[in-house]
């Protein structure tokens, strides 16, 4: 059951949460903010700025929070034990949270599991989230054709994979079968909702890396912030006023989620779309040729998803596909591999270019392939590979139409980030389209491509010539 923000300050009060001179209270079409209660400056240049927001270290959730609550709660220590290689920091902190969603929602959970601050402030926080993870099937239908619809689509399945592999973890444990199963205490969209608290509320601290720190979560961003977050030298998260910033009584108080994130990225991970944002860039998913032999071993020794990114940067399109390059060149070109025994008896996958190991150089494979004497060549390949993709998305884009907006099951904000995000990158695509054409054309003329292709043309017409002849005969 959720708890009123207004019982927020005494939840503070309790736990040694410091609010001075702001305060949570609700902010327009935002859900909740921070608020300044009086007019505050910060002076330009200097370190003394004024404290909004203290939170002792104690509350941040994090690894060395994880693991000071396994020594409270020594049947959790099992469970995370039980998990074995699924465990990270992220499925960590997740897998506390659910624990606190089954205790909160179970009426017999006194045996099990540890209260703590968070099992109270979880019930703080919003019921409904934007992220598209949340999103209804029809909502999800205005992701088709962005640069979203694959992302979407994967993170669902990677978190179903999670709850699957916790599901069987934990179902040989009596405790956690009990709280978790026997009663339906929890359920995947309690996982997919405690992920996308995650994404939306985690912060980068600097010395205590990936946290979730209570009351410093409820602060919204801003292209231009007034705010932001540290750790002082009592390890306690702080919310600070930034220099050369003044604010006024009743002014919202906001930080930066990240100035370089684009407006897929701010959807997926806030649920939003800055308007404000400068910031025009997207990533495609690429797909090996499905006929190419060596795709497979391309894609293990690549060792991540093959990317597109597409940016404008001050106008000018820029683009980047590093497995392009190694999806564009085979055995002919120089590119081999081969199986070899390592010194432990292992076997290892190692990738050469030209005779050389280049296997630890994957990471600058392009600038491999520029050292090669048809590098035009092959740059070419790439651009008419890169060219292909980006207008395949653009024509589905553009052949899926957005569903009616008057439908219940589709939110008004939902609808709203949806279409804007399919301007912007419809946008971005027709510009980079635009750009990619104009570099192939241009390859098209250099020496060494018309060098390369004017035999292959030549053969192809003499091909011509003598089938044309053979009709002739047939027919006389």
């Amino acid at each position: 059951m959720a708890l009123p923000i207004e019982d927020l300050p005494t939840w503070a009060r309790f736990n040694d949460v410091s609010f001075t001179n702001v305060e949570v209270t609700k902010s327009q079409g935002r859900g909740y903010g921070v608020f300044a209660q009086k007019e505050m400056t910060a002076a330009e240049g200097t370190l003394d700025t004024p404290v909004l927001l203290t939170v002792p270290s104690g509350l941040a959730l994090n690894t060395t929070a994880i693991d000071e609550y396994t020594k409270e709660d020594k049947n959790f220590r099992q469970l995370l034990d039980a998990l074995g290689q699924h465990r990270s920091t992220r499925t960590d902190i997740l897998l506390f949270l659910l624990i606190q969603t089954a205790r909160a929602s179970s009426k017999s959970h006194s045996a099990v599991g540890v209260s703590n601050p968070w099992t109270e402030y979880l019930r703080f926080l919003p019921e409904i989230l934007l992220v598209p993870t949340e999103w209804t099937e029809d909502e999800r239908l205005l992701l088709r054709g962005t640069s979203l619809e694959a992302a979407v689509n994967a993170k669902i399945s990677s978190l179903d994979a999670e709850f699957e592999a916790i599901r069987e973890a934990s179902s040989d444990i009596f405790c956690w079968h009990q709280l978790l199963w026997e009663h339906r205490t929890v359920s995947f969209q309690d996982w997919i909702r405690l992920d996308a608290l995650y994404r939306s509320r985690c912060l980068e601290l600097p010395r205590s890396g990936e946290s979730m720190v209570p009351c410093i979560d409820m602060i919204n961003h801003s292209a231009t912030p007034s705010a932001y977050y540290d750790e002082n030298s009592k390890d306690e998260v702080v919310l600070l006023l930034r220099p050369g910033q003044s604010i006024s009584g009743g002014q919202e108080v906001t930080i930066s989620y990240g100035d370089s994130k684009s407006a897929a990225e701010m959807l997926f991970s806030y649920g939003f779309i800055d308007p404000d944002s400068t910031v025009d860039s997207l990533v495609l998913p690429l797909v090996p040729f499905p006929d190419d032999p060596l795709a497979k071993a391309k894609l293990v020794a690549f060792g991540e998803a093959p990317k597109i990114h597409v940016a404008r940067d001050n106008g000018i399109i820029r683009w980047d596909s590093r497995f392009a390059y190694l999806m564009c060149v085979n055995e002919e070109d120089g590119l081999g591999f081969r199986v070899l025994q390592d010194t432990d008896g292992g076997r290892q996958l190692r990738v050469f270019w030209r005779d050389d190991d280049v296997t630890d150089r994957m990471t600058s494979f392009t600038q491999l392939v520029k050292t090669h004497p048809l590098a035009e060549v092959m740059q070419l390949r790439v651009v008419t590979v890169v060219l292909e993709c980006v207008q395949e998305h653009l024509d589905r884009l553009e052949s899926c139409q957005p569903p009616d907006p008057t439908l219940s099951s589709i939110k008004d904000d939902c609808f709203k980030n949806g279409v804007l995000l399919r301007q912007i990158e419809t946008r971005l695509m027709k510009d980079a389209i635009d750009a990619l054409e104009k570099e192939r054309d241009s390859l098209m003329e250099a020496e060494n491509v018309v060098a390369y292709f004017g035999p292959m043309e030549t053969a192809e017409l003499d091909l011509v010539d003598e089938e044309a002849s053979n009709e002739v005969d047939d027919f006389s």
